[in-house]
């Protein structure tokens, strides 16, 4: 089967075998963990080509996506209409009500959202449908000029209506316009262009030459920004494997460049994990002076050295650090009685990232925030003793709530008058098709800690 056919006509059968499957597990699993699974396992991906085995891929994503979308239809269609209480209706709704609804019917919406060819999915209401569908679309494209986004507007993105309150703050602080709030919606349907970022040194238009003549169809946008879509996978490439490029979303970076360190500073990235930010931190520092990486898990880490080796970095130290305690400074850091730059790049509710990981948005609780809003107020503790007389601490998170950006940066400064803001915004999405994450920068004053 050609890659034109398989874009234009959907693998039905494997792919209602696949769903089923998925919705069969006890939770709502991780998507693409549970793909990568499959395909060892032998469960229905094994021996695919390679289309057709991305088209199944994307066919789930969009369903995870549209899981909500999918339930709310079957609901307006038995009760023929969309106006419905659907704030209520949210409220008692999760992932497991999909389980009844009919497979063919569950696809049937999937594919109309979709823009699929629906002939081959057995529904002896399927013109029925068909009509009904049309009706909401129509309702929704009424609804792109209303005042007010209407719950239903919501849905048709893949989001909750219950996250109307907190999404109407993160518009009001970030002056989104309306263009740009229902830009944003739209942009959750959507995964971002794989972002990449050139080692230090290497010209993005140089590395986007060299990544087309390996295969990978990388290019620049209009700010000159490196990213790729489609072609050959970006990690067999001699450029990746050289370290001459990485892969970063456009976002990260951003977090990444608001660290300005320099050659022979001492620097902590306390929340390193796999060391994406770790390592465009380390590339400006030329190998000179102290990167120390630590993390809660020590996997994570081992990931980390692996990238730095083949990044050719040198000054880096790595070590598992569970944020209960305060760090034991080694001996030279502890000279200049601290860091230069710290970075808490902190848990969080990922909210920033659910375009890469739809999934995520399904065990998404707005009332389960303040157990990690609890945790970045002790890691921000924590890593502001390190921070030397002059140092800058960096705080960022890749999700768009205000109680873990804003004011979480203003609850820090009321709790340590030795720390001045700096700056601090929200960066990506709706203004850059990337993922949405939000950075604070602070400089400390004085010693406050004598």
């Amino acid at each position: 089967m050609t890659d034109s056919r398989i874009s234009s006509m959907p693998l039905w059968a494997p792919l209602l075998r696949l769903w089923r499957t998925f919705i069969d597990e006890p939770n709502l699993p991780l998507l693409d963990r549970w793909l990568k699974q499959q395909q060892r396992q032998g469960g229905g991906l094994q021996g695919l080509p390679v289309a057709e085995h991305l088209w199944l891929s994307a066919g789930l994503r969009q369903a995870v996506i549209f899981l909500q979308l999918a339930s709310a239809l079957e609901v307006a269609y038995r009760q023929r209409t969309w106006a419905h209480n659907w704030l209520e209706w949210d409220r008692q709704w999760s992932p497991d009500r999909v389980k009844s609804i009919p497979v063919a019917a569950f696809w049937g919406w999937i594919a109309l959202r979709q823009g699929w060819d629906t002939g081959a999915l057995r529904l002896a209401d399927k013109a029925e449908r068909r009509r009904f569908y049309a009706e909401c679309e129509a309702a929704v494209a009424d609804m792109a000029s209303a005042a007010e986004i209407p719950p239903w507007y919501f849905l048709w993105y893949g989001l909750r209506p219950g996250w109307t309150g907190l999404l109407a703050e993160r518009a009001r602080l970030s002056d989104w316009s309306s263009e740009e709030c229902r830009h944003f919606f739209h942009q959750q349907t959507q995964l971002p262009p794989l972002w990449l970022r050139p080692q230090q040194g290497v010209s993005a238009q140089v590395m986007a030459d060299t990544l087309v003549k390996q295969g990978v169809s990388a290019r620049l946008d209009l700010q000159g920004n490196l990213f790729a879509q489609g072609g050959r996978g970006l990690a067999s490439t001699a450029a990746y494997q050289q370290g001459l490029v990485e892969i970063q979303d456009w976002a990260s970076q951003q977090i990444a460049a608001a660290v300005q360190a320099q050659p022979g500073q001492k620097v902590w990235d306390c929340c390193a994990g796999a060391g994406g930010k770790t390592l465009a931190i380390a590339a400006p520092m030329e190998n000179k002076g102290v990167l120390v990486a630590t993390d809660l898990y020590a996997y994570k880490l081992e990931e980390l050295k692996r990238r730095a080796k083949r990044a050719g970095l040198f000054n880096l130290r790595s070590f598992t650090w569970t944020g209960e305690q305060p760090l034991q400074l080694p001996q030279e850091i502890a000279r200049q009685q601290g860091f230069d730059w710290v970075l808490v790049d902190a848990p969080c509710t990922a909210s920033g990232t659910w375009r890469r990981n739809p999934d995520a948005r399904w065990r998404f609780n707005p009332a389960d925030t303040q157990e990690l809003v609890d945790i970045q107020r002790r890691l921000l503790d924590l890593a502001a003793l390190s921070v030397r007389p002059g140092g800058h601490l960096v705080y960022a998170t890749c999700s768009w709530q205000y109680a873990e950006n804003e004011a979480q940066a203003d609850a820090f400064c009321a709790r340590h008058p030795a720390f001045e803001p700096v700056s601090q915004r929200l960066v990506g999405a709706p203004r850059q098709d990337s993922d949405t994450m939000f950075v604070a920068v602070f400089r400390r004053l004085f010693d406050d800690t004598k």
